[in-house]
């Protein structure tokens, strides 16, 4: 992950030609890509390798949830992918969380490489209460994304992926080096579309988030470059 820019933008298209295009005329203005289950699934490892060999930090979003065993040879083949961000669910409980860990570091050290950060998704910010409630996570939200956060941090995990609203309890709970990975942020002169629970990107980013996942405000404006420059004005980076 980058210090100097914290927004991954996330491609999400499924044609590797649109994704790798618009990458490029993103670079020098945000600080990495993400790509996710519909692009994996419709290209594959060498779709992967067309945004990565631009040399971005990768965020590769594939939210992984199954057995341990599974999961952790998985995790291998998405660290071969070169990734510096990945995913798996919290929800997957403490061994697999720390099977998903493991993995990420026992091949990154046999292929000689830096190992993904492993954050654990908690409650995805399309789910309001009511959601959230429909699905089976009974009581508060936030106190689920708590429970959850401190579940993932104990298993191994890297840092958490949370809503923007959650940003202060989990810090506060789990320490200032375990990573905040927020999506949902909508910069205030863009639309929410589905996302329930968010906050623009210099309020997630005064709370202490430490990577910003921004997809439509950036993919869907007439200019993307210009979108994401203008983020990053809002963020206070260097031009």
């Amino acid at each position: 992950m980058t210090a100097s820019n914290p927004v991954f933008v996330a491609l999400d298209t499924t044609e590797q030609s649109k994704a790798a295009a618009l990458a490029r005329t993103l670079i020098g203005q945000v600080g990495g890509f993400k790509l996710g289950l519909e692009y994996f699934i419709a290209n594959g490892p060498e779709g992967m390798a067309a945004v990565s060999e631009l040399g971005m930090p990768l965020f590769v979003d594939l939210k992984l949830h199954d057995i341990p065993n599974t999961v952790a040879a998985a995790m291998r083949g998405v660290v071969r992918l070169k990734a510096a961000i990945t995913t798996i669910h919290a929800s997957g409980g403490a061994a697999m969380i720390r099977a998903a860990a493991d993995a990420a570091k026992d091949e990154a050290a046999k292929l000689g490489l830096a190992p993904p950060a492993v954050v654990a998704v908690t409650i995805l910010t399309s789910l309001d209460q009511a959601g959230a409630e429909a699905v089976g996570f009974s009581g508060a939200v936030l106190d689920q994304v708590k429970r959850l956060a401190a579940l993932a941090q104990d298993s191994g995990a890297d840092g958490i992926v949370c809503s923007p609203l959650e940003v202060d309890a989990v810090r506060a709970l789990c320490g200032p080096d375990f990573k905040l990975v927020i999506p949902g942020i909508r910069p205030a002169w863009s639309e929410t579309g589905d996302q329930k629970r968010f906050l623009t990107p210099a309020e997630a980013r005064a709370k202490g988030a430490d990577v910003l996942v921004i997809g439509r405000p950036i993919t869907g404006a007439a200019d993307p470059a210009e979108a994401a420059g203008r983020i990053k004005t809002e963020l206070g980076l260097a031009p």
